[in-house]
């Protein structure tokens, strides 16, 4: 699976996992030159706190499009650490 923005990849990994509709992918599958740390956090009830990363690429940025759990939950431990995209981040094969 790769995930695009902007014309780039911006992450690529045979190991994705699928929890509602979105592919996460494992932490060292993201070109992390175009992740930026975010302070927007979120909570998912059955996950757990979610924290953001900004895209840049090209002198876009796109803000909070990528997320994670760096603390999931007991029932979200299979993708803590793991990227998931939103906000016009192209997943695909």
């Amino acid at each position: 699976m790769k995930a695009i923005w902007n014309d780039q990849v911006i992450a690529e990994s045979e190991d994705t996992v699928v929890v509602e509709g979105n592919h996460y992918f494992p932490a060292d599958s993201i070109r992390e030159e175009f992740f930026k740390d975010s302070d927007t956090h979120s909570v998912c009830p059955w996950k757990g706190e979610a924290s953001y990363y900004n895209l840049e690429v090209d002198g876009q940025q796109n803000t909070d499009a990528a997320w994670y759990y760096p603390q999931a939950s007991d029932l979200a431990k299979n993708i803590e650490g793991y990227v998931a995209f939103w906000k016009g981040v192209k997943v695909e094969n």
